[in-house]
């Protein structure tokens, strides 16, 4: 398991301190791990996901493996796990806020099935249900590998004997935050789904009923579940394969899951800064208005507590990206040619535009320049357009530059009279960056990676030709 301190965001320094359901006795764990010993073991929770684990306490296993975990200040509940020498093995434990006083014991060689549990009913029913898991899974790998005529049925019967006792079990204990974190752990369960005329499944009502009840066994209320393994997942499960990759449709979505999470204080923290973080340099090429839009609607307003020189670095970046979005006219620039004469954006009559703001000392740039130039020899006759921008302020670097990767075709501009801030004025970040324009001189994609140009193309020019 993998331990980390924090999450940072480009432009943004974000923390928050975990809400707990805090009481006075504080808590006392003891546990006896055969086959540890002589060793220091960590106890702490998980923290939305399983790749983040927050420390709470430490304790020293003696020569016949029992420690203590002892503590006057309440811990907060979620799920716990007890970290081996080494964080290679761990114990998990189901940590209620309300059972704080119980005692584990159980062995190395076998931890779900050697565990006893005194004084705690939550742990009881977590390592029951490991249990029953378990034994069925052997079973059906079993029965999975036999050629046995009667192994189907004898599958299916296993299948149902442990349905039915997961239904069982939930519906029994339905008030134990084990079962909250089993059912956060499940997807939901899909009825029969209506047909279509054609006899086959409505594969869209299916979808729709998914989306529908994803969350509904999430109580958002509860601020436990942020100490647990299953936020994060499921949140990223969710923005990236339940909802339209477009800004408008990400947007609706994210106001709508911080309206939902809003009772519980830490999650909307974390979510807010989690979608944020998400598309401030997003995977999606031009998403990023969704930064956009939770940079003002939720850290600018003043809805999330942000330090006065983040929130102006905040601005800043707004102010920049606003114009530069997917959609919106590419601003004015006007540059100095090779020969001397001025060129400008606006004027260049293309159906595409790429714009290719290089650096001529850039090694990246250098690599990429042979591609881009293999695209514009490919696509020149159906009317694209490329035109290379120095970002650099060396004459003789960006005429030698043009004349090794063969630009001369192309058109090439440089700022003669160095008034130009390409950070701040185009989101120039890093070289190379690539802009297209279709022939209005509409942003229709940013940050291109140059190996994406030519499918982009196509796909662009296909969407089109279908809304004809």
């Amino acid at each position: 398991m993998k331990v980390y301190t924090h999450t940072a965001l480009l432009f943004i320094i974000f923390t928050f301190t975990l809400l707990t359901n805090a009481s006075a006795q504080g808590y006392h764990i003891e546990a006896t791990i055969k086959g540890i010993r002589d060793s220091s073991l960590v106890i702490g929770h998980y923290n939305r996901s399983h790749n983040q684990f927050v420390p709470k306490d430490t304790a020293k296993a003696d020569a016949n493996g029992k420690m203590l975990f002892e503590g006057n200040t309440a811990l907060p509940g979620g799920l716990y796990v007890v970290l081996f020498p080494g964080n290679q093995r761990w114990v998990e434990l189901v940590y209620s806020g309300k059972e704080t006083n119980f005692s584990i014991e159980t062995d190395t060689t076998d931890i779900i099935g050697n565990m006893k549990v005194t004084g705690s009913k939550e742990n009881e029913l977590f390592y029951n249900y490991q249990r029953e898991l378990r034994n069925g899974s052997k079973q059906l790998e079993i029965l999975g590998k036999s050629s046995s005529v009667d192994s189907k049925s004898q599958m299916k019967t296993i299948q149902d004997s442990f349905s039915a006792y997961r239904l069982k079990m939930l519906k029994e204990n339905q008030d134990s935050f084990t079962v909250k974190l089993l059912n956060m752990s499940a997807d939901p369960e899909i009825p029969a789904a209506p047909k279509l005329t054609n006899g086959k499944t409505d594969s869209i009502w299916v979808f729709n009923y998914y989306k529908s009840h994803y969350w509904d066994s999430f109580d958002f209320a509860d601020t436990r579940i942020v100490n647990t393994p299953f936020l994060e997942p499921k949140m990223e499960r969710y923005f990236k394969n339940l909802v339209v990759q477009t800004p408008d449709s990400l947007i609706k979505e994210a106001d709508y899951m911080v309206r939902k999470v809003s009772a519980n204080k830490d999650a909307k923290n974390w979510l807010i800064f989690y979608i944020a973080n998400q598309y401030e340099n997003p995977k999606t090429v031009g998403t990023e208005a969704v930064w956009v839009h939770m940079a003002n609607k939720y850290y600018l307003s003043g809805e999330m507590n942000v330090a006065d020189d983040n929130r102006k670095r905040i601005a800043e970046k707004v102010n920049t990206l606003k114009d530069l979005l997917v959609n919106k006219t590419f601003p004015a620039l006007t540059l100095t040619d090779p020969t001397g004469k001025k060129v400008s954006v606006q004027t260049i009559q293309a159906n595409y535009t790429v714009l290719f703001f290089f650096a001529p000392t850039c090694g990246h740039c250098k690599e990429a320049s042979p591609a881009l130039k293999a695209f514009y020899d490919k696509n020149k006759a159906n009317g694209v357009k490329v035109m290379t921008i120095s970002t650099e302020h060396n004459m003789e670097e960006w005429k030698s530059f043009i004349k090794t990767y063969h630009f001369e075709e192309l058109i090439n501009g440089y700022d003669a009279l160095k008034q130009i801030d390409f950070n701040r004025k185009f989101d120039v970040v890093t070289t190379p960056m690539i802009y297209v324009l279709d022939k209005n001189k509409k942003i229709i994609a940013r940050k291109m990676p140059i190996e994406q140009l030519e499918d982009f193309l196509n796909y662009y020019q296909n969407k089109i030709a279908r809304k004809l």
